[in-house]
């Protein structure tokens, strides 16, 4: 994958900003065989796409009876090099006799799981036809095969009340995954509710899903209508669903297989009609295995898992998202999107993803200076006398202030704004100003 700078220049000069290229070429699919090579099932193969997970438990994609392997042990993975990657196991991974974490690996070589030897052989890979599905799909953005395949599965899901469970590491995108989804479905014209699980603390948790009847504890001084409620119609986004408590865990299970539930302090049950859409960062099968998240509530929730690739998976999406993002932002991007700037994007992790993205425009925008993703820190701007991790806290601070000081201004002191655009919580960003001691200015200017 590659990140065409002068078409990134082009498309950002144009106006309006438009992107031309050539169609999407074939793809070929990554295929491999799973095989066992000792044990009760020595001689069996599986074959896999991609991805596949290896354990003693039946949430695993294959299965091995071994009592010294662990529910969900390691994962294979196709891409440009043949990998394996331990998930936690407790008796380890090993190949070659030495434990590893995460190791690439030649064609049938062996891995060692508890006492059962595996191996995975790639075999040809099947090509496919271009996509047809849309480069742009409610909002979500991206030619490249993963973003496509992604866009197909949504269209087709379009018409259905399925619930679904989208994956992705943050900032990915998962919850522009829920507004497509939402927006293509027939329940678009009613209300789409979101509720971040790992933003708040159990009890009020529990309150905002299933709200609650006046009286039900101290200063429930009237009757609140709980998120279920609110969403009845539409759709329900669970956000972060891997943070949610598992004591609030059973009752979001009766709740989603009854299609009704009873607000705190209520005496009668209330039918909901909701469509359900989870999301999180987490995998959720660690978690289950772990004991962290209930094995029942995860099936309820994974009818139809989605992953959002992560931008590093997708750098051929950058041009576009780049145009879009200015749009967006509506911001003349000569100014801080130089040749330079454009190389430094291409070649860039991308972390934080989409939004790390996002923010890095808007902070070059607010600035008005050539984009810079890293700090560069010479040998006399490094404090030896301090520890790493106090050293790393100053930067991050730093950082933050000066964040911070640049959204405020080009927000004009609007929290909402500035939570908007930075991506995170308002309550996130009062907590920060606190802590920096910084406060809005009533006309847009900042002091310590």
């Amino acid at each position: 994958m590659s990140y065409d700078r002068n078409r990134a220049m082009k498309d950002l000069d144009d106006e309006p900003h438009t992107i031309t290229v050539a169609r999407p070429k074939p793809y070929v699919r990554r295929r491999g065989v799973l095989e066992i090579i000792n044990g009760v099932d020595a001689g069996k193969r599986v074959d896999f796409e991609a991805r596949v997970r290896v354990g003693s438990r039946q949430f695993a994609d294959v299965i091995v009876p071994d009592d010294r392997v662990s529910g969900i042990h390691c994962e294979f993975t196709l891409g440009e090099e043949l990998r394996v990657r331990d998930l936690g196991s407790k008796n380890g991974t090993f190949v070659g006799g030495v434990r590893v974490v995460e190791a690439v690996l030649t064609s049938g070589e062996a891995v060692l799981l508890g006492r059962t030897r595996v191996r995975v052989l790639p075999v040809e890979g099947l090509a496919t036809t271009p996509h047809k599905a849309p480069t742009e799909f409610f909002g979500l953005i991206g030619r490249s095969p993963a973003m496509l395949t992604l866009i197909e599965k949504l269209e087709t899901l379009a018409g259905s009340d399925s619930t679904v469970l989208v994956l992705g590491e943050t900032g990915s995108g998962k919850e522009r995954v829920a507004e497509a989804l939402h927006l293509s479905s027939p329940r678009a014209k009613q209300p789409l509710v979101t509720v971040d699980c790992g933003s708040m603390p159990a009890t009020l948790i529990e309150s905002e899903l299933f709200g609650y009847e006046r009286g039900a504890f101290t200063g429930a001084t009237r009757n609140f209508a709980g998120a279920f409620e609110r969403a009845h119609g539409g759709t329900l986004f669970l956000d972060e669903i891997g943070e949610l408590p598992v004591a609030l865990q059973p009752k979001l299970l009766r709740a989603i297989e009854s299609r009704s539930i009873r607000p705190l302090g209520g005496k009668r049950a209330i039918p909901v009609d909701v469509r359900i859409i989870a999301a999180t960062n987490r995998d959720l099968q660690l978690e289950v295995a772990e004991r962290r998240f209930r094995e029942d509530l995860y099936y309820r929730l994974a009818v139809i898992p989605l992953t959002v690739p992560a931008l590093r998976e997708r750098l051929e999406d950058l041009p576009d998202l780049v145009a879009h993002l200015v749009r967006d932002i509506g911001a003349d991007p000569r100014p801080f999107l130089t040749v330079e700037a454009i190389e430094e994007l291409s070649s860039h992790r991308w972390p934080g993803n989409v939004r790390e993205l996002r923010n890095t425009l808007e902070r070059a925008a607010s600035l008005s200076m050539p984009l810079s993703i890293g700090t560069d820190f010479s040998a006399d701007q490094i404090d030896l006398t301090v520890s790493l991790k106090i050293g790393r806290q100053r930067v991050a601070t730093d950082y933050e202030r000066r964040y911070l000081l640049a959204m405020l201004e080009a927000c004009k002191g609007n929290i909402s704004e500035v939570a908007r655009r930075s991506g995170a919580e308002r309550m996130t960003i009062y907590r920060l100003l606190r802590r920096l001691q910084l406060r809005p200015g009533a006309d847009g200017d900042n002091e310590p």
